[in-house]
Parts: C-alpha cells; structure tokens; sequence
C-alpha cells in the first residue's frame, strides 16, 4: 500500500508542505483492522449458529425454524417438527406487543399461508385451516377440534383473527391495518392520539410524495445556489449580520429597561396588596433581565471592537472557499458519498445485529417454550458490536475530513493553480488509502472513547428517570455535557490534525500538538472564524430550511386530497436542514483548512525571495494591510501588529 519505505518521523517538526509523503500511525491500521476481523468474526458466528435462517425464515415457541426440517429440542414437545411446507410465521396475539422488550409477547406458530381476510369466529378459523391446510391453532390441536376442545381458548389465535399479509423477505404475518399497533404507535408518536390521525398524516404523505421529492431537490439546489453567493457577496453579508447582532442587542436592551420603567410607575401606583406583590416580582424580573441584557450587550459590543481587524480575515477566507469549490467541484458530492458509506455500513450493522438477537442455543424458559440464548463469554459480543458502530463510523467521517483536508493543502501549496492535479481529490484519496489510515483509524478511536462512557451515562440518566434525587440528576446532566463538549473540542482538534498531516505527513499525535501549537498562537483569529463564519453559516442553514418550507406551504396549499400538512412539512424541513448541514459543514471545514495553511504560510514565509507565500491574492492584501495598520499604530503596536511580528520572528528563528 505504498507503506514499505515506511520510516519513523516523530521528531519531525519543519514544515514541507507536500515536499515527502511517508506512512503514519501503522500500529494503530493494524489495530483498527484486526478490530475490523472481529467485527467479520462476529457475522460470520451468527450465520454459522443459524441465526441468518430463523431471521429470515422465521421460527415459532417451540425452536422450529419455517419451511424445513428441524432437529428435536430436548424438553420441548411440539420441537424437532418437519414444517417444509409451513413457510409462514404466524402469531397468535400479534397486537400484544411489549414495549419494554420491543418484542411480540405471543405463541407464535409455523403456517402455510397467511389469513387473507379477517377471521371472526372459531368456526371461520377452523373452515380456514380446512380450506388452506393453514392451521391457525397449535399444533397438539387439529382443525376438527377447533371448536370442540375447550383448550382452543388458549391454543388458538384471539379473535378477531385480524386480516395479515407477509413481509417480503421475512416470512412473517403482519396484519395489514395499522390500527393493531395503535398502542406502540402513540408510545412512539406522543402527538398521535388514535389511528386516524395517524392514517391521515401517512396518507397525506403518500398523496403528495412527487411535491416532498420536489421540495428535497429544491433544498439540493439551494444550498448549492447559496455556497456561490457566499463567495460573492462575503464582505457585505459578514458586516451586515456583525452589525444586526449588535443592534439587535441594544434594541433589546432598550426595550428591557423601558419596560422596567413602566413598570416601576405601575407600582407606585394603587394596587391591591396582591397584585402589588405580582408587579413588585415582575419588576424585580425586568431588572434582572434588563441587567443581564446590557452585560451581554457591553461584552459583545467590546468583543466586536476587538476583533473588528479580524473579522476581514474571515471574510477572505470565505472568498477565497468560494474560490476553492470553482477549483475542485467534486467537493460538493463528498457529502454524497460519505452519507453512502455509512448506510451501507449501518445496513450492514443492522443486520448483524438482528443475527445477534436470533443466534444461540435453544433454551426452554419459564413458560415451557424455546429462547435462543448466546452462553459464556460470547454473549457480549453485541458489547463489541456497538463499539464497532461508534468507531468505523467515526472513521468514515473521519476519512471524509482527511479527503477534504487534503484536497484543499493540495490547493492552497500549489503556487500554480494551472499546475493542480487533474483530480486532486482522487489524489487526496489516494495518500489517504496508502499512508494515513492508521492517522484516521487512531483520531476516530479518541472521539469514540469520549462518546461511548456518555452513551452509558444517557442511557443511565434515561433508566433512573423520575427516580433519582436532584444531586444525583444534576451530575449526571453536567457529565453529560462535560464529555459533549469535550467531543466538540477533540472534533475540532482532530480535524486539524488531519489538515497537519495532509501537509507534512506526521503522525497523529505529533500533527496533534503542531496544530494546537498554530491554533493557540492565532487564538483571537480562531474565535473569530469559529464565532462570526459559524453564525453565517447557520444562518444560511435556517434560510434554507424557511425557504423550502416557505415553498411547501405554497405548493401543499394547493394540494386538496387531504388537510394534515404536518407530516410531509417535517418531512421536508429535516431533509433540508440536513441537505443545508451537509453542504455548509463542507464550506465550514474547507474555512478552517485554509486558516491554517494560512496560518503555517505567515509563520514560515514572509514574501521575500527564496520564502514566497502560497497564499491568493485577497489573503495577501489582508496581511499587507495588516502590515500596514500596525506601521501606522507605530512599532508594536495592536494586537493584529503583534501577531505578524510573532509569525515574522518565528519564521526567521526557524
């Protein structure tokens, strides 16, 4: 894989962007892959022990598995029966469903057909099996003895026999009106409270399907639309929203103190003693309020002015993105393909779990009947498995981060834009596979040893729901969120790392710390780029989501087959958030690549000859006239003045 010249450069620090290209973190693909066999091991046992087939064919109370011959279950009466023509699952209660368990808590039984049409009486259920040879009942039962037997109460199926069909591939009898699962469907869904509104909300989508696919391709569109005018219009659409912030916050600061004030003559005026005490709480509330308002008004207003200079790095970072996606188009549709990956790859996860709940050796439980339950060691392996959904994910995203770090390196060290690869982000792939998986494999683990201990807390925190006391609640909450923001912040400093690797090749921890070392020294412009270009950028995402649901009114007002529009308006806004999400998080971490390349290139270069920049046109004027703001503040002076002097002195210690 291009990993046999492989050398140790741990001690390495200069950089060479794109100059030599060496494998990295090789123990750690070793281990990823060898987690990877196990994750194989794990599918391979489950279809060696048969779980593929009782998945797939379906089994009853008593081990049988549908449609074939079945070998005898010690302490099992009805066990080791030939059902070769007995294709079906069929279950005697089928709306008795256990929501705890997520299971079907009935006897279920192997037929040959299911019952097409509903069955009142134990007269039509015995006529059924006559006619069919599809008997309903269990099996010490023959059909004759339906009616007859007074154990039929209990063997056969409740009445009414609702009418069923099978689900493809699955040889189970579902009943084909939903109302069955009304319960499990309000547990599910809080807002439904019978099963006409449910009905109604999926027949609405059904009927206008062709305006949700529409509405879904307009939201593609405009987030595509919406990444070039960013580019276009940078300058004016940063500074408008800069000073829409700022007003709106003095706005409504004043509004707050002339409501205090109103209300403070409200109480000096005649009032009861109760509703003097309801004014007085109220107007305790405005000041506090109003307090707060102007705090938060007056940091913000001095944040602004301190980082007023920076906010024109962002804005030409913004441009130059713009810049990067006329270069490499196919930057668009790695959400695509990153999105592809992880279905197939959760497809696949699904599927083995459900093997995992089928495998195992039959074991009678307490009513008499046969579970199929995995003994010793081997009954954790859906432990391992769902590990195994946290890490591979994570890579998949991870990979996706390196492509598009490497891409853009590739781009912003390339001197001559004529002289780009043909495809760099093939090429960018390319590195990726031959020399960086273990990089990837080793970021991916770290987020999963923080999003694994606060999965367990959620779901412990979910379990002891009303049953714990107010401390314990408390902590567990502020775990919860000390680890999600310790996730956020690992996220951000993996995806530097990545960028560091693309452009010297080091090893994780070393690209680690040199990223953490650019980022510290460029703290205000690293605040400013993740406060200002993220408040754009989710402002972009809401415009999206209120024009594609702006247009569903529209186009939904027309459509007169049904009046719930709740469903297919949901249906569309989430889809165009997440549609927005993919394309603007792409815009997002193409930003933070190119800050810092542009960070490395001010620190090593400083434009004279044999140490030009890499860096475009606009980023260039950005760092003259930084130059020149602080020649004119004097020598030393502003903050902006005392950055370039540390990158400058940095680049002519190295």
């Amino acid at each position: 894989m291009g990993c046999c010249s492989s050398a140790a450069h741990s001690s390495k620090r200069e950089w060479k962007p794109l100059e030599d290209r060496s494998c990295t973190d090789i123990p750690w693909l070793l281990v990823f892959i060898l987690f990877c066999i196990g994750m194989g091991f794990i599918c391979g046992f489950s279809i060696a022990t048969g779980a593929a087939a009782r998945l797939v064919s379906g089994y009853d109370s008593y081990g049988n598995i549908c449609g074939q011959k079945n070998v005898k279950v010690d302490g099992i009466v009805n066990s080791g029966l030939d059902l070769t023509q007995k294709k079906y699952v069929f279950f005697l209660d089928p709306c008795n469903v256990d929501l705890v368990h997520r299971k079907i808590k009935s006897i279920a039984l192997c037929v040959a057909a299911c019952p097409r049409k509903e069955l009142k009486t134990l007269a039509e259920v015995q006529k059924f099996a006559d006619t069919n040879g599809s008997n309903l009942c269990s099996y010490e039962l023959q059909s004759s003895e339906y009616t007859t037997d007074q154990r039929a109460s209990v063997l056969c199926p409740k009445l009414p026999v609702p009418e069923s069909a099978p689900i493809p591939f699955f040889h189970r009898c579902a009943p084909v009106n939903i109302s069955c699962y009304a319960k499990f469907a309000e547990a599910l869904i809080t807002f439904v409270s019978d099963s006409s509104v449910l009905h109604r909300l999926i027949s609405g989508v059904m009927t206008s399907k062709e305006i949700i696919m529409g509405l879904c391709l307009l939201s593609l569109v405009l987030s595509m639309i919406l990444m070039v005018i960013i580019r276009y219009i940078s300058r004016v659409l940063v500074w408008i929203l800069t000073i829409l912030v700022v007003l709106g916050s003095l706005g409504g600061t004043g509004v707050l103190w002339w409501l205090y004030a109103k209300q403070r003559k409200f109480v000096n005026e005649d009032l009861t003693a109760d509703q003097f005490e309801v004014a007085k709480d109220n107007l305790r509330a405005l000041l506090v309020y109003a307090i707060s308002a102007t705090v938060f008004t007056v940091i913000l207003f001095l944040i602004m002015l301190i980082m007023r200079k920076r906010v024109a790095l962002t804005i030409a970072l913004f441009h130059v993105a713009g810049k990067v996606f006329i270069h490499l188009p196919l930057l668009v549709f790695q959400p695509f393909w990153t999105f592809f990956a992880l279905i197939l790859f959760w497809i696949y996860w699904i599927m083995v779990l459900l093997f995992l709940g089928t495998t195992g050796s039959p074991v009678p439980n307490e009513g008499g009947f046969v579970e199929f339950r995995v003994l010793g060691p081997l009954r954790y392996m859906w432990w391992y498995h769902v590990v195994g959904l946290i890490w591979i994910s994570e890579f998949i995203l991870a990979c996706q981060q390196m492509t598009v770090a490497g891409a853009v390196v590739t781009y912003y060290f390339t001197r001559e834009k004529r002289n780009l690869p043909f495809t760099p982000i093939l090429a960018s792939v390319n590195r990726l596979v031959c020399y960086h998986l273990g990089t990837v494999a080793k970021g991916s683990f770290i987020i999963t040893l923080v999003k694994i201990p606060r999965m367990i807390l959620m779901y412990i925190h979910s379990q002891l729901k009303g049953k714990e006391n107010a401390c314990a609640r408390c902590m567990l909450k502020s775990c919860i969120c000390c680890l999600w923001c310790l996730e956020k912040c690992l996220t951000y400093l993996n995806q530097n790392a990545y960028t560091a690797t693309a452009i010297n090749s080091t090893n994780f921890c070393t690209s680690a710390k040199d990223a953490f070392v650019i980022l510290v020294e460029n703290a205000l412009r690293v605040a400013t780029i993740n406060t200002v270009g993220d408040f754009v950028l989710f402002l972009g995402k809401v415009l999206i989501v209120c024009s594609t649901g702006l247009a569903g009114v529209m186009l939904l007002n027309y459509q007169r087959d049904y009046t719930v529009w709740v469903l297919p308006l949901i249906i569309v806004c989430l889809f165009a958030f997440l549609v927005a999400h993919c394309f603007l998080s792409i815009y997002e971490m193409v930003v933070d690549v190119l800050f810092l390349c542009f960070a490395i290139d001010t620190k090593y270069n400083d434009g004279s000859p044999g140490r030009e920049f890499y860096m475009d046109k606009i980023l260039m004027e950005f760092v003259e006239n930084t130059r020149k703001s602080m020649k004119e503040a004097g020598r030393g002076g502003g903050a902006d003045g005392r950055e370039i002097k540390l990158m400058a002195s940095g680049a002519s210690s190295s």
